[in-house]
């Protein structure tokens, strides 16, 4: 008995030891988001276990009081009293390590509603001016090869108007029925765009969708007049679901409460929401009214490097430019995750239920996943979105074996410092690791990035 309870004392602080790098680097990557890049004293973000807990962990300890130790190791609670691993923590700690990360969020916010443009250049000085975004085409005169590969990726096509011919096509002269109280929808695109009418409802007049977002998938969105907040976007109740190549409801939409008539037709959004659904589909763009001013559709390259034209212009002038985003000797693995988290979603963009429901409810959102891995974690920067991932190139076009060189490019059986997998040391690391998990409604399926031996179910 006393060998077993031992051992489960162990294995919990491994776990304990793991969640505490967790905490520490998510932690870190919301501060610096704000611009105050430091790391937070260790007593507190050790404090902070249960900001990150992994799932199956105790519900809280009512026993305020007492003191668990080795002998006698508290079995409900890790978050007040972490006794069982020879931490005691107060209250008061994990209340300022939550202040802190909630100070990285806001002063983030504040600062910059649309977003974070994590790669932008160094700091102008004062007076100097700013630089200007010059559009993927001028990007073009260097470097040319992600240019011809980007245009091929995702990324390309994620904001679009909807009438353009490969999203109208995927819509008119088609119909869905949509069930109780919104009924059946029917498309039809002219000259003046795309439609959708409810003739058992209203007869022959029409809806006009203004936009279409997504890269195969495709969501339909509209800008409306609203009495309370000057605009409101309505995410229509039918996408296009490439999984399956036919129309189906838009996953994630609940049981709203019908405000009106126009809500048959979509599911109202307001402020930050509206305005991220454009930020994330675009490289420039804000809602003003019912449209998108200063638009520049899609991710393109300036998206994520940051605006191009100061270092056009020092690279038109010299052979030999000052490094420019990435190439930046402080752009590191932190810096990288937070540019992808910034629409990929980070821990702080998700409430502390959904993440203790991961990963089937999150699957969408690499980082999350990515940030609870011990490859992650412990790979002293090493291991990056961009390991697997090319921001140019599509996902397609890289090869299974290609991904799993990845993986073997750390865990050989060679090296002392890795550990091997000791079922299939040589292949199928993402079908038992990252396994694609379907989610309803999507007709496809999404990688887990919680890189982790799965328990079996």
């Amino acid at each position: 008995m006393t060998s077993l309870r031992s051992s489960r004392n162990h294995d919990w602080r491994k776990r304990l030891e793991s969640s505490y790098r967790i905490v520490h680097l998510t932690a870190r990557i919301a501060i610096r988001s704000s611009g105050l890049i430091a790391p937070l004293p260790s007593m507190a973000y050790n404090s902070a276990v249960h900001f990150f807990a992994l799932p199956g962990m105790p519900p809280n300890c009512r026993h305020t009081n007492s003191c668990h130790t080795e002998k006698q190791p508290c079995q409900r609670s890790m978050t007040r009293t972490l006794s069982c691993t020879g931490l005691h923590v107060s209250r008061h700690s994990l209340f300022v390590v939550l202040i802190l990360i909630a100070a990285g969020v806001a002063v983030n916010a504040v600062d910059e509603p649309q977003g974070r443009n994590a790669n932008s250049s160094a700091p102008a000085q004062t007076g100097a001016p700013q630089p200007t975004y010059v559009g993927r085409d001028v990007c073009k005169e260097c470097h040319q090869e992600n240019y011809e590969l980007h245009g091929h990726h995702g990324h390309a096509t994620t904001f679009r108007p909807a009438d353009a011919p490969e999203v109208a096509s995927k819509f008119a002269g088609k119909s869905f029925d949509a069930g109780e109280p919104f009924g059946t929808y029917t498309y039809h695109a002219d000259e003046q765009g795309l439609f959708a009418r409810i003739p058992d409802k209203f007869g022959d007049q029409p809806f006009r969708f203004q936009y279409a977002l997504g890269h195969k998938s495709i969501t339909l969105l509209s800008l409306l007049p609203d009495a309370k907040d000057g605009t409101v976007a309505l995410d229509h109740r039918v996408s296009w679901i490439d999984g399956v190549k036919q129309l189906g409801k838009t996953p994630g939409q609940g049981d709203s409460e019908l405000e009106g008539a126009a809500d048959l037709f979509g599911n109202r959004h307001r402020g930050f929401v509206m305005q991220r659904c454009v930020y994330c589909h675009t490289t420039t763009g804000e809602i003003v009214g019912q449209k998108v001013v200063n638009l520049t559709p899609n991710v393109n390259c300036e998206k994520c490097h940051g605006p191009g034209s100061e270092h056009v212009r020092q690279a038109r002038a010299s052979k030999t430019p000052p490094p420019f985003s990435v190439g930046r000797d402080d752009w590191d693995h932190e810096s990288e995750i937070q540019l992808c988290g910034d629409c990929h979603r980070l821990p702080k963009d998700i409430d502390r239920k959904q993440l203790r429901q991961y990963p089937d409810s999150l699957i969408r959102f690499q980082p999350v996943g990515l940030l609870r891995s011990k490859c992650f974690v412990q790979s002293d920067g090493a291991l990056k979105c961009t390991t697997c991932h090319s921001p140019h190139k599509t996902i397609f076009e890289v090869s299974k074996v290609e991904h799993e060189q990845n993986c073997l490019g750390c865990h050989q059986e060679s090296s002392p410092e890795h550990v091997a997998c000791p079922v299939s040391p040589k292949q199928d690391c993402i079908e038992c690791h990252m396994p694609g998990i379907a989610l309803d409604g999507l007709g496809t399926s999404f990688h887990d990035h919680w890189i982790r031996v799965r328990e079996e179910e």
